[in-house]
């Protein structure tokens, strides 16, 4: 279906709102024009990236096996895998009599922390009980076992949980440090034994012996843990449906809830501590603490005031326990879904062990921050995701640390990634995130970076090739030179500085060829169209010919460069494991400037046309620059640090840069033989 998660305001009963009636048609492109213009690219901080990992339609839930593999759920019912950066083909499992009507659908996913030795994968989908997805569907909870890329073997560990209305499933599962299932179930949207209504009339989460509107721990073969905080005299098992009237499910470790869509657990905790995003009715969305035995107040409470009320927001009831934090709607962010904690360390200071928390509505992530007073402030962390984003948050392995990766319902629906730092930002000396202007001046050997820190560093002696690049996985542009009468790579500060990789007549081409986060330190030799890479696997890959200039990038998004050449005799680039591999882009002339102009985390093919001035930028927008005359160096860098190439030139006859949309537009730096640290190849 279209945008499903919408699907929870107003009051008109079963189709409560233009986004239910227009979910429910499967209208999406209309609902995707009512929210607004679908975004070229996500608004990052400075030093983050924005990646997309994947196209995969409707997705609704992650989750990383321990060996690396994305395992991805989308509404329709598939797994779908994403392995060494590539999604596979064919999906590890289609749920079969699956209802994905409405919010309906496949809709969580866990991996048991003991996958490595059980193979455990956990499901949450709504299960056809009926000719048509009705009334009669109930939301389930299986256990998996995954062999190779393949599911199977379902156990039932939760079942017959109504979904009377098709909305409110909840639907996430996580596992806590102490090794039990946490899975998060909604009211239903319409009461199940119809006897009360629908929207805030519904007192489902009230009912005691039913599993909506609650918190349910299991442990992995669906038993109740000792510790849950309903198992005594009066309570029963729901594992197969509602209880006896006046019992309380042992599933339940909390309730009082309305549709608890996402959790989040804090890696950083000794012990088991979650947050609970709640999506809220027709005032507040709300994040809560997630404690054993805790009512949160739903139907009677919403956010920290009474339902429907802004207003009315005395303390809670005796035994009801109010949010840590709610925001209203005035803003037009009005649905609340994914969460993450940041690990400790990953990202600068102020993130770490911060929650991020997400609002599908308006298309941003933010950032949860202590006021000082005992409460929460939230500041916007990534905006302009479009409405749609994001569904599900979080962190998982990238390179030599980890990243944010989220799902999406816009662009057709994707699975992408925030990483920081973003990539290695060629030109970032001072690993702020955004290139520096510099230039290296052959005669002297010395290298003079704009507001860096000394300004001027001799590295290097007449005739040596600046090599510039991030060679320790710091986040900074390290300074380095490449010899080419000894075939020797001198760098600055580096663990050896000196590194004999090549011979006199080839040509350095460094990149970060494995995704680990740094520079690796290579030559393409064109005598005989072979690349030779220190430390790669292959060492040595046959790719070129005389007279082709090398282009490494990053060309697939999958965070590692591709080998790669530009010919200038034809005009074409060749990818090596590229799709396509070949692409004719440019004429005789023309010098290749490949670069990531959009944000995207890809490479983009370009060509800067001397003769006029022209870059010409393949799948951008717009293709074509006017920037630059002859006889100017393309120089093209992310200078404002919004993690997208800038076009830019040097201009030696007058030792002046001139950055497109810089501020300021032009700087003084350099002279005639300098030689800019960003030129393109």
């Amino acid at each position: 279906m279209s945008l499903p998660f919408l699907l929870h305001h107003g009051t008109l009963g079963p189709v409560r709102s233009r986004f239910a009636l227009l979910a429910l048609s499967g209208l999406i492109s209309t609902t995707v024009a009512a929210l607004g213009p679908l975004p070229a690219a996500a608004a990052v901080p400075a030093g983050f990236a924005d990646q997309l990992v994947a196209s995969v339609a409707s997705p609704t839930a992650m989750a990383f096996t321990p060996d690396g593999r994305l395992l991805v759920t989308t509404q329709g019912g598939t797994v779908r895998v994403v392995e060494d950066g590539v999604l596979l083909a064919t999906p590890a499992i289609t749920v079969p009599q699956l209802c994905s009507n409405s919010e309906r659908g496949l809709l969580g996913v866990a991996v048991d922390p003991q996958f490595a030795t059980n193979g455990f994968v956990f499901l949450y989908y709504s299960l056809r009980k009926a000719a048509t997805c009705d009334s009669t569907t109930v939301n389930r909870v299986s256990r998996f076992v995954m062999t190779g890329n393949t599911l199977g073997s379902e156990t039932v560990l939760i079942d017959n949980v109504p979904s009377p209305n098709g909305n409110h499933n909840a639907g996430d599962l996580q596992f806590g440090k102490d090794g039990l299932l946490y899975v998060s179930i909604g009211d239903g949207g319409c009461d199940y034994l119809n006897d009360s209504g629908c929207a805030a009339l519904n007192d489902a989460a009230r009912d005691r012996n039913v599993l909506l509107g609650k918190i349910a721990r299991i442990d992995r073969n669906g038993n109740v843990p000792a510790g849950n905080p309903f198992t005594g005299s009066g309570t029963a098992r729901c594992n197969t449906g509602p209880s006896a009237p006046g019992t309380i499910c042992q599933e339940t470790f909390a309730w009082g809830l309305r549709n608890p869509f996402r959790m989040a657990f804090d890696p950083n905790a000794a012990g088991t501590r979650f947050y609970i995003n709640d999506v809220g009715q027709a005032a507040w969305e709300e994040i809560d603490e997630g404690s054993a035995g805790a009512d949160y107040g739903w139907n009677v409470r919403e956010g920290h005031c009474a339902t429907g009320s802004t207003t009315n927001c005395g303390p809670p009831p005796a035994g009801m326990t109010n949010p840590i934090f709610d925001y209203g709607r005035s803003d037009g962010c009005r649905t609340i879904t994914g969460g993450a904690f940041v690990p400790d360390g990953v990202w600068p200071a102020p993130f770490s062990g911060r929650y991020l928390f997400s609002d599908f509505g308006c298309g941003k992530i933010f950032r949860l921050d202590p006021n000082g007073s005992g409460g929460f402030t939230r500041t916007d962390f990534v905006t302009d995701l479009g409405g749609g984003s994001a569904v599900h948050l979080t962190f998982g392995p990238w390179r030599n640390t980890q990243a944010l990766y989220y799902t999406s319902y816009t662009n057709g629906g994707q699975v992408r990634r925030i990483v920081h730092p973003a990539g290695t930002t060629e030109g970032d000396y001072d690993g702020d995130g955004d290139a520096e202007i510099g230039v290296f001046r052959p005669s002297t050997g010395t290298w003079f970076v704009r507001n860096g820190s000394p300004a001027s560093v001799a590295w290097g002696v007449d005739g040596d090739v600046p090599v510039p690049g991030d060679y320790d996985g710091d986040g900074d542009t390290d300074i380095a030179v490449f010899r080419p009468s000894t075939g020797v790579w001198f760098v600055r500060g580096g663990s050896p500085a000196s590194v004999a990789w090549g011979t006199e007549g080839d040509i350095p081409a460094p990149a970060d060829y494995d995704g680990d986060g740094d520079t690796d330190i290579a030559v393409f030799r064109p005598a005989a169209g072979v690349w030779f890479i220190r430390g790669g696997s292959p060492a040595s890959v046959a790719w070129g010919t005389q007279g082709d200039v090398p282009v490494a990038g990053d060309y697939d998004g999958d965070g590692a460069a591709e080998v790669a050449v530009f010919r200038p005799s034809s005009g074409t680039w060749f990818v090596r494991n590229g799709n396509p591999s070949a692409v004719g882009w440019g004429t005789a002339g023309d010098l290749p400037v490949p670069a990531d102009y959009d944000g995207d985390g890809r490479t983009e093919i370009a060509v800067f046309r001397p003769s006029s001035g022209t870059w010409f930028v393949r799948n951008g927008n717009p293709a074509t620059v006017v920037f630059g005359a002859e006889g100017d160096v393309p120089a093209p860098a992310d200078y404002d640090g919004n993690a997208s190439a800038d076009v830019a030139v040097f201009r030696p006859s007058i030792g002046t840069w001139f950055v497109r949309n810089g501020t300021p537009s032009s700087v003084v730096w350099g002279t005639n033989g300098d030689r800019p640290l960003t030129a393109a190849p």
